[in-house]
Order: C-alpha cells, then structure tokens, then sequence
C-alpha cells in the first residue's frame, strides 16, 4: 500500500478534517529550507515547519551536538538528579534573556510552557495567602492547546466544546492608537476591581489569531501598570522568541520587563520539542518553604531530556552568528512589503521583524475559515512552496539561512497565484 494511504488508514493528523482533506504529502527529506517529498517534489518551507526550524532542515551544528549528546546520555529523571547539558543550557539561557530572569523551568512544548507560566503565577499569590481568582488577556489569543492556554486564548470554534471546562478570563482589546485610551483604562479598571493575578499576552504579534501585529508602546505602558499592581506578567514567546521580531525576544522592544517568560518552537531549532518557562526570583521564592505544601507540584516524564538541551545549546549557539542574516531578511521582507502595496487585491499589509502578512480581499470576513484558504494553500503547494494561509491571511515566516533566491521564488510565487484569483 502507498504511504500517504497508510498515513490516511492510520494517523490521526491536528487541525485537519479528515472527512475533506487531501491525501498528506509525503516528506522523506530535509535541507535546509528546501523539503523533498517520495516522488523528488521539492518545497520551500516558507513557514519554517509551524515556525521551529529557524536555521532550516538538518542543520549540521544541532545534529552533531545531538549525535554526541546520543553516545553520552540519553535521558535521566529530573528530580533529584540533573545532568551537565541542561545546566549548560540554563547558562546560556539566562544570558540572553532580561536580567530579571533567573530560573528556568523545561517542560515539553508551547502550551505547557504556558501552562507551567499560569500555575507559577496562580500558586505565587496562593503561598502568599493573597488568593487572586482573575488572569487578564487579549481577544483573539492563542496561547496553545491545553486546558489553562486554552483558557486564557480566544474562545470560539477551536474550543468551543471544551468552553464550559476552562476558567473564567477578563479579555481586552488589542491596543491601538485609535484604542488605546480605552484600552487603558478597561485594563486599570479590572485591575481595580477584581483580584488579579496575572497578565498573558503574544508581544507584539498575534500569530495564530492571522499575524495580527500592534506597536511596543502599548504592551509596554499596559506592562508597567500592572507591576505597579502587584499583577504578574506572563510574555508568551513561543513564536516570537530568537530574533522573530528583529530582537532576541519580542519583550526587548520594551523597557518594562515581564515577570515570566514562555519559549518553545524555534528553541531547538526544529529538531525536537521542548518547552521552557523563566521567571524572576520573586516568584521562585514563593515556593521556598519548610511547608512542602508550597512545593512547585509540576513534571514532566521528558522534563530536561538531556537530547532536546543539547539542541537548543547547539541552537542558541548559532544565533549569535545569524544576526546579519536576520538583518538581510527583515530587509528582503520589507522590500517584497512595499512592492506589494499596489496590488488591489489584498489589504492591511504589515510586517514585525522576519514576518510579513496580508489578508487576500474576498467577500466573506478575515478570519481562519474563509473559503479561500485551501485554493490559496492548493496552489501555494503545486508550485513549490510550503505556505499555510490563516483563513485568507498569507504570511511568510522563512527559516533564516533562505536564500534571495529561494525567497525570490517564493514571491514570485504569490504574485503568480494573487493573478489567478
């Protein structure tokens, strides 16, 4: 039987209905950003793998690294013992990120990080005897997939069923100038009014509400009158993490620094999942006790696995090499951007960093079901080039060693399917 039957008789794949969709494409290789399927197709991935593989496809550097951390340890239990590469990666993790930052916790992806972020900031006010009931986030979240991320993302179709099982959040607008007065003072008012005890936000983009990006200044004056407040603030980073926004992380377009951080997809560069939550030591010794009672009561089975921490030193060790080549992309991007703004057939162009987007005009609204997407994904495809619309929203967010002239190709390729709708 062909693979692509087998993978349809037996996988059961995210965020697909399977009722309607298309047999999968069969990857038997990677490199760099180029992907090959059985039959010697190749595609640029042009949305670096759901946003991970930031230095492409079997990247040299994180193999080795991986293939020797293989022949030394492979994995240990991570309470009560540790190992030298998780310490090392802490090292180097706690030099890049805020100098408020000084513990990391590993889980194993984006919604766990988040989920560990929520608890550290819900028990914080507990073992303080100040119980506080309330989280604050913006509409159109997405913060991940499990009950607490769940819960503090946007509620609609995605978890409707699951809606009367997620706790109650206080939800605001995305600040604008337009907005932002108001925004203000809703923000400052549930502060007032309620117990409050933390704040979660996507800094400065909003990936999988449809690349919806809005300006430093906002989240940054937001983030100082909630630590004026006592109230924790939780910078989800998963996406925005390692340079996505043209800094380290999104949070360094701001002064006021947040009291959590959240960091997963591009942290192993692609090559394994993984999960890290930093906080500051205010909240780490919330937990130091002789009241076991107090304890941080949260693990994973693959907490600090010894594979996943050599990948991301490995990967961090290359991005302190990659800054001109993030500097070249964010100018490539940029330059496709303005060409882009004569063409009547799309609208609300923006870009933060490496990432630019636009919404294709159709008759329905902007959103992640617009029919749209599947012709736009369809014919994205036939031509080579792994792009995944939100609804009729196209974005482009390339692993950084692309080539001008794969970049090139993936513009040509979109102005060659914007012409035949």
């Amino acid at each position: 039987m062909h693979l692509s039957k087998i993978d349809q008789q037996n996988i059961w794949h995210p965020f697909t209905q399977h009722q309607t969709a298309s047999e999968n494409l069969v990857i038997v290789k990677g490199k760099d950003a180029i992907l090959t399927d059985e039959h010697g197709n190749e595609y640029i991935d042009a949305v670096s793998s759901w946003w991970t593989n930031i230095f492409g496809h079997c990247n040299e550097h994180i193999s080795k690294r991986i293939k020797k951390q293989l022949d030394e340890l492979e994995h240990v239990i991570f309470a009560g013992f540790t190992h030298p590469t998780a310490i090392e990666l802490s090292e180097k993790l706690l030099a890049i990120l805020p100098k408020n930052q000084t513990k990391i916790f590993f889980s194993d992806n984006g919604s766990t990080s988040v989920e560990v972020a929520l608890k550290m900031a819900i028990q914080f006010c507990h073992n303080q005897n100040q119980p506080k009931n309330t989280i604050i986030a913006f509409k159109n979240a997405y913060h991940g997939d499990t009950f607490g991320a769940m819960s503090v993302g946007a509620r609609g179709t995605f978890n409707q069923p699951f809606e009367p099982f997620l706790f109650d959040v206080d939800f605001i607008d995305l600040p604008n100038e337009a907005n932002f007065e108001h925004v203000q003072h809703e923000f400052q008012q549930i502060i007032q009014e309620k117990k409050v005890a933390a704040f979660i936000f996507e800094p400065l983009i909003q990936g999988s509400a449809g690349m919806l990006m809005y300006e430093a200044k906002f989240l940054d004056k937001l983030v100082d009158i909630a630590q004026q407040n006592q109230v924790i603030c939780i910078a989800d980073e998963v996406m925005t993490g390692f340079y996505r926004t043209g800094k380290i992380f999104a949070t360094d377009h701001l002064t006021n620094k947040p009291d959590i951080f959240c960091i997963s997809k591009g942290i192993t560069g692609g090559f394994l999942p993984f999960g890290i939550t930093s906080c500051s030591q205010k909240i780490y010794d919330a937990f130091l006790s002789n009241d076991k009672l107090k304890t941080f009561f949260h693990g994973h089975s693959y907490t600090g696995n010894p594979l996943a921490c050599a990948a991301a030193c490995a990967s961090l060790e290359l991005i302190h090499d990659a800054q001109l080549t993030i500097n070249n992309l964010v100018e490539w991007q940029s330059q496709y951007l303005s060409k882009l703004k004569s063409n009547t057939k799309i609208e609300n162009l923006r870009q933060t960093g490496t990432i630019v987007a636009f919404d294709v005009k159709t008759d329905a609204s902007s959103n992640y079901f617009n029919n749209i997407r599947d012709f736009l994904y369809d014919n994205f495809i036939k031509r080579g080039v792994l792009l995944r619309p939100l609804g009729n929203t196209v974005y482009v967010l390339p692993p950084y060693i692309i080539t001008k002239e794969q970049l090139q190709k993936v513009y040509d390729v979109i102005d060659e399917v914007l012409e035949i709708i």
